[in-house]
């Protein structure tokens, strides 16, 4: 029988509810995660290097305190989003500006290393429903899982707009397709929820990514010509302000209940 402190069950589940504003500010994440990663190392010269052990940094320190706690604090959980958004992105950047590792090859580890994830998540926890997240060890499953969904939606992205040359526009148009098409089987189909759930946060990281290219990029290269600096910060605003709204409604859920429970 596990005894450790490491799998002691935190006081409730450390994910957010999937609703509506789950999906926004994830997609937001992802859009910061492309053009956050370009301004650091492009736009203030940091070097792709510099900035992947900067932004790898920040993101051990977030998910120390995210571990820390023992429930869902949003402003912790969406740090820790946006920060793994941008590590998965610079992944993806070391391995095919860096080392020149073509993008269908990193797509495809990307994809053994995901499936290899959330297999011996299964086959430790019997379940990968993110309802469920109470203990330490299906927390680490999560976090890696995330971590390799942004890998392979960045890879899977660049494949499609770059490697494929469908550029930013229709890749935005084939993921968000694809991510309706997944809505809707859900929805008639009745596919498990868990599954659907899966794929669609996958394919929300290259559809936040393509969004990030084509508000980001010069006109000459099929964008917005809005630049990464501008990009960044309005999605980051943006961000915040869904944070701070639903950790106000959060905060007043948690004291009507501990009224209640006192009455």
């Amino acid at each position: 029988m596990t005894t450790t402190a490491a799998l002691r069950p935190p006081t409730s589940n450390k994910v957010p509810q999937v609703t509506a504003v789950f999906w926004i500010i994830k997609v937001l994440a992802t859009t910061v995660g492309e053009t956050a990663a370009d301004f650091l190392n492009v736009q203030l010269g940091l070097g792709l290097q510099v900035t992947s052990v900067v932004m790898g940094a920040l993101l051990i320190v977030a998910l120390i305190v995210q571990f820390a706690l023992r429930r869902y604090v949003p402003a912790v959980y969406w740090l820790a989003v946006v920060l793994i958004s941008v590590v998965g992105t610079l992944i993806t950047d070391n391995l095919t500006d860096g080392l020149g590792v073509p993008l269908w090859v990193t797509t495809s580890v990307f994809t053994v290393v995901l499936a290899a994830v959330f297999t011996t998540w299964y086959v430790f926890e019997r379940t990968l429903s993110i309802h469920s997240i109470v203990t330490r060890r299906r927390e680490t499953f999560y976090w890696l899982a995330v971590l390799f969904t942004f890998a392979l939606g960045t890879a899977a992205g660049d494949l499609l707009a770059e490697s494929l040359n469908l550029g930013y526009v229709l890749s935005l148009v084939v993921f968000a397709a694809a991510i309706a098409a997944i809505g809707l089987i859900y929805r008639f189909a009745h596919i498990n929820a868990i599954l659907a759930f899966w794929i669609a946060y996958i394919l929300t990281r290259p559809l936040g990514a393509s969004t990030g290219d084509l508000l980001s990029q010069d006109l000459k290269n099929g964008g917005a010509g809005l630049g990464t600096t501008f990009t960044s910060l309005i999605f980051l605003i943006v961000i915040v302000v869904l944070v701070v709204v639903q950790s106000i409604q959060l905060r007043g859920r948690r004291e009507a209940g501990d009224t209640a429970a006192e009455a």
